[in-house]
């Protein structure tokens, strides 16, 4: 029984994906807190830095994006566009891709998207790309046909795994959708004022619905009813079949939502450094600001068994399975360096990154095992998105 469980928990919506008893993902967004992700302003060129050829862009609340100026292309501006390169006091709609961090600023594109439950409609390029998790030449074919009278000049669409097997009106009618949001956001956006914002993401919670399938998910469970309401209304523009798979828990006493799946209990037990295998051995997870670092250690498993090379084949094994869970999980992402048990046997090996790349191709977020070095270290890189669990609020 998969489970999304959303708790309104004081100033704090909670997010999680259970399979059974089991946490797999957690989110965590602050009401009161001004929600940047996905959202696309009409923002202003406060700096432009020539030797990393970027710009500053100063959006609403004084915040400072950062802008990369080699995938500036064809960016919408209001006012009259002069001929070459941005300049300072330029006004450009953007949107924002990644959050900040302490060090960072949030980082911002000028080829802003729409996404709906199938497809992601980009400004910038006359596109249309498959999601490589789509199988079939035949299916991909069917899709880019479809969506293909759909794409302009100016703008084009990327179809998402969820397409796959769409029946061909759902797509036609999503991309019509898209396109009088897109004309609208354009038509409108130059002439609001500086700072503005255009277009507000959809709560983390409507994300995970829209793109989890509809056959992962078999209960969506709430304690708040604006919540329930909310998710209803947002089903009713196309996603009906999963209506009835939404639950309004009102039990507050003595466990409510939060208690009965222990919930709070687990999202505390996903920001230990420390992570204990059925084996006996055990991962440290250590974030660092370039990269996180996850170090398997033998711990009780070694003690007085025979045949150390096969044991540590089954650890590193046992090992790989919870480090692709923990990356979804905390929501791990940029560089991640696994430093396995060292194995001698190439074979061995060999079948621990087929088993890491397999593990890791069920996640959501793009997610790629690089290599491993002759010192059984291993590279993954994961696509940043949100915030990992331990800085979310």
């Amino acid at each position: 029984m998969k489970d999304l469980v959303i708790v309104k928990d004081g100033n704090r919506v909670i997010t999680s994906l259970f399979d059974g008893n089991e946490l797999i993902e957690a989110q965590i967004e602050d009401i009161e807190g001004s929600k940047l992700l996905g959202g696309i302003y009409l923002g202003k060129v406060k700096n432009i830095i020539a030797n990393i050829n970027a710009a500053f862009v100063e959006i609403e609340d004084g915040r400072m994006c950062y802008l990369s100026l080699d995938e500036v292309i064809n960016p919408v501006c209001s006012g009259t566009r002069h001929e070459g390169s941005l300049r300072i006091g330029d006004e450009i709609i953007v949107q924002i891709t990644k959050e900040g961090s302490t060090l960072k600023a949030p980082q911002a594109t000028a080829d802003f998207c729409l996404t709906g439950r199938y497809l992601v409609l980009v400004h910038g390029r006359k596109v249309v790309g498959i999601s490589k998790k789509v199988e079939g030449s035949a299916e991909r074919a069917r899709l880019k046909s479809i969506v293909g009278s759909f794409a302009r000049e100016e703008c084009g669409f990327i179809v998402r795994t969820n397409a796959q097997y769409c029946e061909d009106d759902a797509l036609k009618a999503e991309a019509e959708n898209l396109l009088d949001a897109y004309d609208r956001l354009v038509r409108e956006g130059v002439h609001r004022k500086p700072f503005s914002l255009l277009y507000r993401t959809n709560p983390s919670y409507i994300w995970e619905i829209r793109d989890l399938c509809s056959n992962d998910i078999d209960r969506i469970r709430t304690n708040d009813p604006e919540i329930r309401d909310s998710i209803i209304e947002y089903m009713k523009t196309g996603q009906e079949e999963d209506i009835g798979k939404v639950e309004l828990y009102e039990q507050q006493e003595p466990l409510g939502l939060s208690g009965l799946y222990r919930l709070k209990e687990k999202i505390e037990e996903a920001k230990h450094e420390r992570v204990w295998l059925a084996s006996g051995a055990f991962l440290v997870i250590q974030p660092t600001e370039a990269c996180t670092v996850i170090d398997v250690n033998t711990g009780k498993a070694v003690s007085g068994k025979k045949g150390q090379q096969e044991t540590f084949f089954r650890i590193n094994i046992e090992a790989a399975k919870e480090v692709a869970k923990q990356l979804r999980l905390r929501n791990l992402s940029g560089i991640i360096i696994v430093d396995f048990i060292d194995m001698i046997q190439e074979k061995h090996r060999e079948l621990l990154m087929k088993e890491l790349r397999e593990l890791c191709r069920t996640d959501r977020v793009p997610t790629k095992v690089v290599d491993m070095t002759k010192l059984n270290l291993v590279e993954i890189t994961r696509k940043k998105t949100r915030k990992p669990l331990a800085q979310q609020p």
